[in-house]
Formats: structure tokens, C-alpha cells, sequence
């Protein structure tokens, strides 16, 4: 196996697709293709903030990285952020997602950017053995405001008033 990671074309899309798909569902997201032409939409379009990278193993995607960088006011610097990591099932463990995340610094260090940074779920315990052997595991709690639901919940309380 010998992998590269390169930059999305615009011939990848439906191979990208069909590894974002599985992505989506290996979080249990409903994937539309609204969202998906979107999001290529942001990877293809030099301009956007958002840059796609995939994990090729001869013809055949078998990972995808997703990278943006973002502003560290604290620090007085720019990051890189992993928005999203995957690697197919039957490619797991054989280094892809090592390249992808290697990808992803080496851009960092290009960029003279101080820091990548990324999240996973807490329970997905395969990835969190390669994070953990590659990256310092941060004490920070996530949140999140999900508008669209605030703003049903509030139509709906709305309408029973």
C-alpha cells in the first residue's frame, strides 16, 4: 500500500462522496445532497476557507481530511483546524489516517501556523489511539448553540401561545 495525500479535483467528486457519505453515517448525520454539493462547492473554490484533502491508494480514495485555518487571539497566531478525519473501514489502522494528519501538519508548518487542532466523539476509541500517539490530548469541554433547533423550539412555542 503506498499512500499519497493530495489536494481535491474536480474529477474526485463522486469518489469523495462516497467516503463523506460513509463519514456522515459512521456519526449518524443525515447526509443531503444539498450539503454535499456545498461542501464541494467550498473545497474546489480556491477563494474559501475550507480545503479538502484525500488519501489516495492507487485509483481509490480511501480517506479524506477536511482543514481551515482559524485566528488564536490568545496567542497572537493562526491555527489549523481538522474539521473532518476519515478513513475507510477496511483501510483503518494501516496508516492512512497517520498521512492525513501528517498532511495536515506539514501545511501547519508551511502556513507558520502554531497549532492543528481537531475533535472526535468520545467514544470512537480507534481514532483516539492514533490522535493520542501523535497529539497532546487537551483538557477543553466543547459546546454548542444548534440554532436551527433553538430557533424551532422557539416557533413551536411561539405557535402554542
Amino acid at each position: 500500500m503506498s499512500i499519497e495525500v493530495r489536494p481535491v479535483k474536480d474529477g474526485d467528486f463522486f469518489a469523495w462522496l462516497d467516503v463523506y457519505a460513509k463519514y456522515a453515517e459512521f456519526y449518524d448525520t443525515q447526509l443531503t445532497d444539498q450539503k454535499a454539493l456545498v461542501l464541494w462547492s467550498w473545497l474546489t473554490a480556491p477563494e474559501h476557507e475550507e480545503s479538502g484533502y484525500v488519501a489516495v491508494d492507487g485509483d481509490r480514495i480511501v480517506g479524506l481530511a477536511h482543514v481551515r485555518e482559524f485566528a488564536r487571539p490568545l496567542e497572537g497566531d493562526r491555527g489549523l483546524f481538522i474539521d473532518d478525519l476519515f478513513v475507510v473501514e477496511d483501510e483503518r489502522t494501516k496508516g492512512v489516517g497517520s498521512a492525513l494528519l501528517q498532511k495536515a501538519r506539514s501545511i501547519a508548518e508551511e502556513r507558520g501556523l502554531g497549532v492543528v487542532q481537531w475533535i472526535t466523539a468520545h467514544d470512537n476509541q480507534t481514532a483516539q489511539q492514533l490522535y493520542d500517539s501523535v497529539a497532546e490530548r487537551t483538557s477543553w469541554v466543547t459546546y454548542e448553540i444548534d440554532l436551527a433547533k433553538a430557533n424551532a423550539t422557539a416557533t413551536t412555542e411561539a405557535g402554542r401561545a
